[in-house]
């Protein structure tokens, strides 16, 4: 069985190591931002972040039969205020027109924006490569458990919700978008300007110049990086677009991945989900597959996909995954059910 629950301090080192295998803005390979991320992680679990700039949800994805944390995900409550914005390249195509010669062209252009109205985001998606292609679904069920989650609390999430997926990047995390462009006017590495945005977006708002950047200024290579995804990631990409997210004009200023947006209460599994009576262990009925979830003082937030029944009763499960949440008769329980699984590559790259 595999247990989704909140991250905790004792997982610091594994989730340092998950950061490690991909270049994550909302997963720094940093010991000590990942650790204040657990800190503010379970803050908010627990209702003790009062403003809704610092929540942030963690979650990690556990191997419950080895005790193993193989993957992770969170759900950001805001991603721009004043003071500290949301930084993006908006992209558009413009048309020119010579009388004289009687002919046009057409290019793209690039303009650095921010936005501090404060949308909420999903991201830090990473699976172990061990556990990729798992039988399982690992992939779905780490991207999909946010949403069971956003719906169980919707008061906390802004009514629009925002996907940032990775561009190609090299082997060795630098990205030819980043080196013939953001270079150009900010003298840092795409590793080291990304990691830096933790602490501060002041330079980003100082150092990029104003105004459209033509786009067949930079060499071809680089130009095709614009609003593209990584190979990796177009599983995941896909599984956002099932749930309702649709690519915006805007890009990211790092790497060029696209920034994908959906109505909060839009998404399918948002609306889907609801808190219903426990209603017992049963080893009979268990027809459909749902997210089931429990979140107590002693052990947050826990979650996992599974069969159950659905009734006037309230959910059922079995023992294992009763034991597993920790249910007692009467508990409140969240449950998204799920739609007939399809099944594809592994998702990944969601930053």
């Amino acid at each position: 069985m595999f247990l989704i629950r909140q991250a905790m301090p004792d997982d610091q080192a594994t989730l340092l190591k998950l950061a490690k295998m991909v270049h994550f803005l909302n997963l720094p390979a940093d010991r000590d931002l990942i650790a204040a991320k657990i800190a503010r992680s379970r803050r908010s679990f627990e209702g003790q972040e009062a403003s809704e700039r610092e929540r942030e949800y963690m979650f990690v994805l556990e191997d419950h039969d080895t005790g193993a944390v193989v993957g992770t995900c969170c759900v950001i409550g805001r991603v721009g205020w004043p003071g500290w914005p949301h930084v993006f390249l908006q992209v558009r195509r413009r048309e020119f027109w010579s009388r004289d010669l009687q002919q046009g062209m057409s290019h793209v252009t690039l303009e650095f924006g921010t936005e501090e109205t404060g949308f909420s985001e999903v991201g830090g998606l990473i699976l172990a490569p061990g556990y990729r292609g798992h039988r399982e679904r690992l992939g779905s069920l780490l991207s999909l458990v946010r949403f069971h989650f956003i719906g169980l609390h919707r008061e906390r999430f802004h009514k629009r919700v925002l996907a940032e997926l990775m561009g190609p990047v090299t082997p060795d995390s630098r990205t030819l978008l980043w080196d013939y462009l953001g270079r150009r006017f900010i003298n840092l590495s795409y590793q080291e300007a990304d990691l830096f945005c933790q602490h501060s977006k002041e330079f980003m708002t100082s150092l990029w110049p104003r105004g459209e950047i033509h786009a067949s200024i930079l060499p071809p290579d680089a130009r095709a990086l614009i609003g593209k995804v990584g190979e990796e990631t177009i599983p995941a990409k896909i599984l956002l677009e099932r749930q309702g997210f649709k690519p915006t004009d805007h890009v990211d200023p790092f790497d060029g991945g696209p920034y994908l947006a959906a109505h909060r209460d839009e998404i399918p599994l948002v609306k889907a989900t609801r808190k219903v009576r426990f209603g017992g262990v049963t080893a009979k009925g268990l027809k459909q597959v749902a997210f089931v979830s429990f979140q107590s003082k002693e052990g947050g937030f826990r979650a996992v996909r599974c069969p159950c029944s659905i009734g006037a009763a309230g959910v059922k499960v079995g023992k294992a995954v009763a034991a597993a949440l920790g249910l007692s008769p009467g508990d409140r329980v969240g449950v998204t059910p799920l739609p007939e699984p399809v099944r594809r590559g592994k998702p990944r790259g969601v930053r």
